[in-house]
């Protein structure tokens, strides 16, 4: 099964340089990373030239003008690119564990779409990381919050990995599917702008259409690099759109991935 990652990113390539590295470092490549890039300027495209050349795999770029926070639409015009049939979505501040492709793939299963967690680094600890470019993260590593998320053991994922319809918690910033299944429900709904719900509405949609929630513990690990909460005021029209979905019971969305295709 051939597989596409997708990493979303704005204006921080310090931190997107390490996600790469963590990448570039896997015990099972993706077939290609595809870059979502909200807008960013001139140095991140630089480093994600330098990460070609070096890279054995392709690295490729989806760019937007900066028009404001449209991760929705970068990660569609991402997708859009991508040939694989299987599509691993995380942001450009997660650090990977060596096993974090692999884990996806041994977790992927028909009808379902794959939430994983995150462990989180504190202000300092991620300071010091981008700092030494160090990538060696475990269970004890100093500065890391929800430690647990941090135990990898592909046994006890395989018993605790549970099913279910819950949007509590949902973040593409780990997340796993079918391109196929984007494709059915049109992707994300471009007329999200600004932080918050664009993901939660997506998965709506996905469960509309019969797509199960399975969650995975225990693997999938990414070390979540420190940053300052984005601003907020989108929020209240962002959760109009989402509850409008749900309350009509939608599957495809109007503006979305086909605008790209």
């Amino acid at each position: 099964m051939t597989t596409s990652l997708v990493i979303t990113t704005y204006n921080r390539p310090d931190a997107l340089q390490l996600v790469l590295e963590s990448v570039l470092h896997q015990r099972h490549l993706p077939d290609e990373i595809i870059i979502a890039d909200d807008g960013s300027e001139t140095k991140t495209r630089n480093l994600i030239e330098q990460m070609a050349e070096r890279s054995t795999i392709p690295i490729l770029h989806a760019w937007q003008p900066d028009t404001g926070f449209r991760a929705a639409m970068a990660r569609n015009r991402a997708i859009a690119m991508a040939n694989g049939e299987y599509i691993v979505m995380i942001d450009g501040d997660m650090v990977l564990h060596p096993d974090f492709i692999q884990d996806h793939l041994n977790a992927a299963e028909k009808g379902t779409f794959i939430q994983g967690g995150r462990v989180l680094l504190n202000r300092t600890k991620t300071e010091e990381v981008l700092a030494s470019r160090d990538l060696t993260f475990s269970l004890f590593t100093e500065g890391i919050e929800n430690r647990k998320n941090a135990f990898h053991s592909p046994l006890l994922s395989r018993f605790f990995s549970k099913k279910g319809y819950s949007l509590k918690g949902i973040k593409t910033c780990n997340f796993s599917l079918f391109r196929k299944d984007i494709l059915a429900v049109n992707g994300f709904d471009n007329c999200f702008v600004g932080w918050g719900r664009e993901d939660s509405e997506f998965v709506v949609r996905m469960m509309n259409y019969g797509i199960m929630r399975k969650n995975i513990k225990f693997a999938a690990i990414a070390y979540h690099l420190y940053h300052p909460e984005n601003p907020r005021q989108s929020l209240p029209q962002n959760e109009h759109r989402l509850q409008k979905s749900m309350a009509e019971n939608m599957i495809r969305c109007e503006n979305g991935i086909e605008r790209f295709l």
